[in-house]
């Protein structure tokens, strides 16, 4: 039975992974749009009104509780994996067969890879928190400016920008160490890799940690836009008088 995986494995051909998230709705409204301001055009009267110390310092403040609070709740048991909007499918390769090997008695194995690709990305999580409040203490008062009067993506394009290498970096080891142990994922592995080879699947998907550590970024930065989204549309709420100012001036 082994051996059957192996080739059903061995004989994929596969499509890139497809993750993307629309920012575009979820922002507009805290952007700009609604006042008939395309993103990205010069900042608004009420932005202008406000001193450089105030903008620096509310995107600090908001950049550093979305991040926060991010990692708080993907960095803890279940973060992921109790989260059916952030849990971690396998990868798509391994989707096409699944219903094949649940036929030949196999399907334990790969409930086993998703927890372990699950519980890889709640241990890596935590990693993220020094990089990202690192990256917003370092903020400029341009990019400041540039986030709080930018795109839909701003604030998520600046935390990429700044920490997404070297997550990739820290994430890889801790996800490997725990997915190595499930034997579907070592066979994977040694498939897939050769397979990216001849880019007949996306080298994002080469091997299982580079996978999961991958789908933990997109869904961390997803996370922290849009705890960012909440305090951009309903600045009064925040619950505190900085947030209200900077924010209240967007809108």
């Amino acid at each position: 039975m082994k051996h059957g995986i192996v080739f059903f494995i061995a004989g994929l051909v596969l499509a890139p992974p497809a993750l993307a998230f629309d920012w575009n709705k979820a922002l507009e409204d805290a952007m700009g749009k609604t006042s008939g301001q395309p993103a990205g055009t010069a900042a608004s009267p009420g932005v202008d009104a406000l001193s450089n110390a105030d903008i620096n310092a509310g995107l600090k403040e908001a950049l550093t509780r979305g991040a926060d609070s991010a990692v708080a709740q993907l960095g803890v048991k279940d973060g992921f994996y109790g989260n059916p909007a952030l849990k971690i499918p396998l990868p798509k390769n391994l989707q096409k067969i699944d219903k094949t090997m649940r036929m030949f008695g196999m399907g334990s194995q790969a409930d086993e890879l998703v927890l372990a690709m699950n519980r890889a990305a709640e241990a890596a999580v935590p990693e993220a928190k020094t990089l990202l409040v690192g990256a917003v203490k370092a903020m400029t008062l341009d990019d400041a400016r540039g986030i709080l009067t930018g795109g839909p993506t701003s604030a998520t394009d600046f935390f990429r920008s700044k920490t997404e290498t070297q997550l990739t970096e820290r994430f890889g080891p801790i996800v490997k160490a725990i997915t190595d142990k499930t034997s579907l994922a070592q066979q994977y592995n040694r498939y897939a890799g050769q397979a990216a080879q001849f880019n007949l699947i996306d080298k994002n998907q080469a091997s299982v940690e580079q996978y999961v550590t991958r789908q933990s970024l997109d869904r961390l930065y997803r996370l922290i836009g849009e705890k960012e989204q909440a305090i951009r549309a309903n600045p009064m709420q925040a619950g505190s008088d900085l947030l209200r100012l900077v924010f209240g001036a967007v809108k």
